[in-house]
């Protein structure tokens, strides 16, 4: 299985050859803008350029992590207001590159992915939402899912009831390591896409 850093790579390749500029422009882009709130970056890339949200989020991300040419010292993402890096703070910290991870897998699932930050986790939407990740102090994320009901969505050991995790939820999946980032939760994270467009 690929790494967090690999994935990233591979969905920055992605983007740089599908929307037809490198990240050197997109920072340039984004510098000329004045913007420095992940949110405001993300609304400029989609509204002016095209950029579907999952696309906009990756470029906001990776351009506001470095400085670029003349800007020693630009604030990073928690300095500018990220959701993300809020999430990721004291104990939860190490948990970022395995959220970078599950997020590479989730904005696979299509353009029309949107990642809606909450107090305390970020709620993926379809239209509605369909799954939440939660850091939890414990040494995990959380998943949550909403799910059809069906014979392979049963709870059981891994794809647990959420009855006690949150009620917004059918299921949630424990995520302790990329391990964990399998075949198994990427069809529960498609199958909750694929039901909240229904």
């Amino acid at each position: 299985m690929a790494t967090a850093e690999e994935g990233i790579a591979t969905q920055i390749r992605n983007i740089e050859a599908r929307y037809g500029k490198t990240m050197a422009q997109w920072s340039a882009i984004v510098a000329a803008s004045g913007l420095t709130r992940h949110q405001d970056v993300v609304g400029l890339l989609k509204a002016e350029h095209g950029l579907p949200h999952g696309a906009a989020h990756r470029v906001s991300l990776t351009v506001r992590q470095q400085p670029g040419p003349g800007q020693p010292g630009q604030p990073g993402p928690a300095a500018t207001g990220d959701p993300v890096s809020a999430l990721y703070t004291g104990r939860k910290a190490s948990l970022r590159p395995l959220h970078e991870a599950l997020m590479t897998a989730v904005l696979a699932l299509g353009d029309d992915v949107e990642v809606a930050p909450r107090k305390g986790y970020l709620s993926l939407r379809r239209g509605r939402q369909f799954a939440m990740i939660q850091p939890s102090g414990a040494g995990r994320i959380d998943v949550g899912l909403i799910l059809p009901a069906t014979p392979e969505t049963q709870p059981g050991p891994r794809l647990e009831s959420a009855a006690r995790f949150n009620a917004l939820f059918t299921h949630r999946v424990r995520v302790l390591a990329g391990a964990d980032i399998d075949p198994g939760l990427t069809a529960w994270l498609r199958l909750a896409y694929q039901h909240a467009a229904r």
